[in-house]
């Protein structure tokens, strides 16, 4: 079905071929996703029967597909967050900008002016934590770009990569093909920055853990040391080792606390500061502030646990004697 529509931001009169499912007729009132396909006089008929065959197959919904031939100008559709940035807080549909990379001339894309008809929501297929996506999509037709083709394998798919290859060669004998992985190596090419920071954060936090065991257990054991006669006295008047076991463990209970509330405190501040300076600074949800108190006050027990014991079993004659 052929239509045309007036454009009041391009200022134009363009004809729109459109593609409905098999079964609009039938159900005129339902909604359907719509897929805008650039240059549709060679694009659109191949990506409605590639639609209209993945929705028979139960792969996706059915759509309608409007293509938009006799472009002559070049356009694109940006994303959200390129938009933004381009033009911050105003509409960036029917301005022009140009590709400045020198790299472009050498693959073939032109720099000439295009002209942005479309503002598209941010889709970040490069990360596990989604992004701000500096994403630009431009027709097929207008320019040079690459492809991705997924095969779906059920013995070992690198040994498929040959024939494939083969295949590819043999209708088109221009056609490069590289980097051909499987999604588990995708995935774990992405996730590697990320396992690396886990694993050299993980080992500072450990260090910085031994050392605050190590300084809440010296910390006790030198007030052990010096409170000696005091925990003789106690239990010459009637204290048991146990009320001075649970009181040094008490008390490392509470440097822990203290240092975890004053390190909270002073980690709050400091991001607070440093997001005004720096983007995307996030600070920690209350789970994981949680936990890392919970590690960090149960570290502070274990390590009082032996000057405790050593308070414990203090020799009252001695202590007493103890200058």
């Amino acid at each position: 079905m052929r239509l045309r529509q007036l454009s009041s931001v391009l200022g134009d009169t363009r004809e729109l071929i459109v593609h409905l499912p098999e079964r609009y007729d039938e159900e005129p009132t339902r909604r359907y996703p719509v897929i805008y396909v650039l240059n549709g006089s060679s694009q659109d008929v191949h990506t409605a029967s590639t639609a209209a065959l993945m929705a028979r197959l139960g792969l996706m919904p059915e759509l309608i597909v409007v293509g938009v031939p006799n472009i002559s100008e070049k356009v694109v559709i940006v994303s959200e967050s390129l938009a933004q940035r381009m033009f911050l807080n105003q509409d960036a549909v029917n301005r022009r900008f140009f590709w400045t990379d020198p790299v472009m001339e050498f693959i073939n894309v032109s720099t000439g002016p295009r002209c942005i008809v479309g503002v598209a929501a941010d889709i970040d297929d490069e990360n596990v934590v989604p992004g701000p996506a500096m994403t630009v999509y431009h027709p097929m037709d207008q320019e040079i770009g690459g492809g991705r083709l997924f095969v779906h394998a059920r013995t070992d798919p690198y040994a498929l990569v040959p024939p494939i290859t083969r295949i590819i060669r043999d209708l088109s004998s221009e056609q490069p093909v590289e980097q051909a992985a499987t999604l588990e190596d995708v995935r774990a090419e992405v996730l590697a920055p990320n396992r690396l920071n886990a694993l050299v954060f993980s080992g500072f936090a450990g260090v910085a853990l031994m050392i605050a065991i190590v300084g809440v257990a010296g910390v006790l054991a030198f007030s052990v040391s010096a409170r000696t006669r005091e925990f003789g006295v106690r239990l010459a008047i009637g204290s048991t080792p146990r009320h001075l076991l649970t009181g040094v463990l008490g008390e490392g209970a509470m440097i822990a606390s203290v240092g975890v509330i004053a390190g909270a405190a002073g980690g709050f501040l400091l991001a607070r500061t440093v997001s005004a300076y720096l983007a995307e600074v996030n600070i920690p949800g209350v789970l994981p502030l949680l936990a890392a108190a919970t590690v960090l006050v149960a570290a502070a027990i274990l390590a009082s646990a032996l000057p405790a014991a050593r308070a414990a079993r203090v020799d009252v004659m001695q202590a007493l004697r103890t200058e």
